[in-house]
């Protein structure tokens, strides 16, 4: 498909509706590699390579394309490639991309499930407390970024928790409500389609530390409020172990009724940084899916206590549950140069082990970087927490770009990008009342 996608405002230059559609590669297994041919030859079975006008009437459609496109800003054509915001030298990064990648982009509702709008938390404070504090600038980056639904949970672990969380999920509804053309609040599923519809950029409430519980009936309350996914522990606390807890006694009594509570209210239970025992006795004592928003396998970084065990892993899966992958660095790879491919190894052990319905993202990270923060706050990082060679603005695309390299099918890849939160949202936030 020749076309100039527009993120920003979902528009579309296409040569024909009638022109055909890729279709999934459903014989392939997803995780199989093929060898690429000699001297650059192409399969004849690639479905999105194949054209059904002649090669005279195509260059004439790009001829037309490409000058509607280089007018109105939008991505450059290079031979079936795209080169994303190459109109605007503020974004572009030279990355080229399939017209097979923007498409699956393009047609999902992409959900990272810890998806921060910014790592920059002054900024994000503008941005809560001053209506006009927020920028058509910001938003264009968002929108450009591909992603549909962000979850930007922060955990509050010193101090007044209960106030803290308080005032974080307060500034996020002002926010919203400050910006009610280009924001939803998710407060059910259907929100998380009504975002892809509208335009808009829906936002889930959440924490990633669930001590702003007091009591049972504080969960009520936070629900009323709008969150709707708590993650039980970052550290240990009243309701069970974190994953720098040598001891993890697993979930407690009160742990316990807190996980029922959620699960009649539809909030999720997210066991992010759950100790392996609070892991497994939180997936048990749920009686609906049970998430990992942002955490990656064990089985590839063995030194890490916060990555999942693959017992865990297809525990989570059996329930029904989904594992968001992370593109923090030091939970991805430790070898002296890491990438985007050793994120794709992560999505290939979680298909591996529990199936392709099982795995998403959860990238933990902005369209910046955390190098990026620090040193925008006058720090130097102690540790290096990016990938190699990644434009984290893009990271949507280079996922989706390196999984049909890997031949996963397009419909297996649209589950990757958020149709399997979508499904275990549905299920979980269905209320019992």
């Amino acid at each position: 498909m020749d076309a100039a996608i527009f993120f920003g405002t979902a528009e579309l230059l296409s040569e024909s509706k009638t022109e055909a559609k890729p279709r999934p590669s459903a014989d392939i297994p997803p995780c199989e590699l093929r060898k690429p041919l000699p001297n650059g030859q192409r399969r004849k079975d690639d479905a999105w390579l194949a054209r059904s006008r002649s090669e005279q009437s195509m260059v004439s459609r790009r001829s037309v394309l490409a000058g509607a496109a280089s007018m109105l800003g939008a991505p450059l054509i290079n031979r079936n490639r795209f080169s994303l915001f190459a109109g605007n030298k503020a974004v572009a990064t030279g990355a080229e991309y399939s017209a097979q990648t923007i498409d699956v982009v393009r047609e999902s509702i992409v959900i990272d499930m810890l998806g921060l709008l910014t790592l920059d938390y002054k900024k994000l404070a503008v941005w809560q407390t001053r209506p006009n504090g927020f920028q058509p600038a910001e938003l264009q980056r968002l929108k450009n970024s591909g992603i549909t639904i962000f979850h930007p949970a922060v955990g509050f672990t010193t101090g007044n928790i209960y106030d803290e969380s308080l005032k974080d999920i307060t500034g996020w509804n002002l926010f919203i409500a400050a910006n009610p053309g280009d924001f939803l609040r998710v407060d059910g599923v259907a929100d998380l389609e009504a975002a892809k519809k509208l335009g808009k950029i829906g936002i889930i409430v959440g924490q990633q530390n669930s001590e702003h519980f007091r009591t049972v009936d504080d969960v009520d309350h936070f629900y009323a409020m709008g969150q709707r996914v708590s993650q039980l522990t970052y550290g240990p606390n009243r309701i069970g172990g974190g994953s720098t807890d040598p001891r993890d006694g697993g979930l407690t009594g009160y742990g316990a009724e807190i996980v029922k509570r959620m699960n009649a209210l539809g909030m999720a239970v997210d066991i992010s940084h759950c100790a392996d025992r609070t892991t497994l006795d939180a997936i048990e004592a749920s009686r609906k899916p049970v998430l990992i928003t942002h955490a990656n396998c064990r089985a590839l970084m063995k030194t890490s206590a916060r990555c999942k065990s693959d017992d865990a892993i297809q525990k989570m899966a059996a329930k029904g549950g989904v594992m968001g992958i992370t593109m923090v660095r030091f939970f991805v790879g430790a070898a002296n140069m890491v990438t985007m491919e050793d994120v794709l190894d992560h999505i290939d052990h979680v298909v591996e082990v529990a199936g392709v319905e099982h795995v998403g993202i959860g990238s933990d990270v902005d369209l910046d970087g955390r190098d990026h923060a620090a040193a925008g706050a006058g720090s130097a990082p102690a540790r290096r927490n990016d990938l190699d060679g990644i434009a984290y603005q893009q990271k949507i695309f280079d996922v989706t770009e390196g999984l049909l390299r890997r031949n996963y099918n397009p419909d297996h890849i649209k589950l990757i990008l958020g149709g399997n939160f979508q499904r275990a949202l549905n299920q979980i936030w269905t209320n019992d009342a």
